[in-house]
């Protein structure tokens, strides 16, 4: 849901910019302490970037200023929270902006507010809340990808609504519009990303379970202690009868 270059108006591009400045500043620490606490992770950190950056640059074009598309920020927020994944996809969204002509630097707050910010944050909630209630984990994060790619498509329609609100029924009437366009590719899309994310999320449960586990996606199953019961003496007690 990249909206394209000089899409939106000034005022509305700058206010989107503003909103997201303090979650990118917040996401650079998160990611800076993770790094220099645990520099294994470095390796798992690319993957999730990686994984972001391919698939939000698969790119359906439609006629609301903006395209469908994967977004792939559910795993990187289950995977490291979603701090981190603000910053995994501001890098993302500014290179596919300079790159790919994907998006766009003046709208580059609103988006990244959109796929980075807004995205995780509701991805990673509905993960927690399912693993809080014993779903099954590949359960839970089907649906925290799920939600975090349906949630920037919501957000994306809130933010064209506002900037070009309909003549007649002015903001619902322009939100329902463009909901309505982009639900008819971005529902599909999102139950396909929910499930490439579990096909993901099992191959790192084989190759990476220790680093999963440091991380809390795994459990770490306690190892049954050895119980020793006292023995108990059947001795004959004997006495000196008179």
């Amino acid at each position: 849901m990249h909206i394209a270059e000089g899409f939106l108006p000034p005022a509305h591009a700058i206010a989107w910019g503003v909103a997201s400045a303090p979650f990118v500043v917040h996401g650079v620490r998160s990611l800076t302490r993770e790094v220099k606490e645990h520099p294994e992770s470095t390796l798992l950190l690319g993957a999730s970037g990686a994984f972001t950056f391919v698939l939000s640059a698969l790119k359906i074009p439609s006629v609301t200023g903006s395209c469908s598309h994967p977004t792939g920020t559910g795993l990187g927020a289950i995977l490291f929270r979603p701090p981190i994944m603000t910053v995994l996809g501001t890098i993302t969204l500014l290179f596919q902006a300079l790159l790919l002509a994907h998006g766009g630097l003046t709208t580059l707050g609103a988006n990244v507010f959109s796929m980075a910010i807004v995205g995780p944050w509701a991805g990673y909630a509905v993960y927690r809340l399912l693993k809080r209630y014993d779903v099954p984990l590949m359960v839970a994060v089907f649906f925290g990808a799920f939600v975090a790619d349906l949630s920037t498509y919501c957000v994306t329609s809130v933010q064209l609504a506002l900037a070009f609100p309909d003549p007649s029924s002015g903001f619902l009437g322009a939100l329902g519009k463009f909901g309505g366009i982009f639900a008819v590719t971005q529902i599909p899309l999102a139950v396909s990303e929910g499930l490439l994310t579990v096909l993901v999320m099992r191959l790192l449960v084989q190759s990476s379970k220790g680093e999963l586990t440091r991380l809390g996606v795994l459990l770490q199953r306690k190892r049954p202690t050895a119980t020793t019961e006292p023995t108990k003496s059947t001795g004959t007690q004997t006495g000196a009868s008179a």
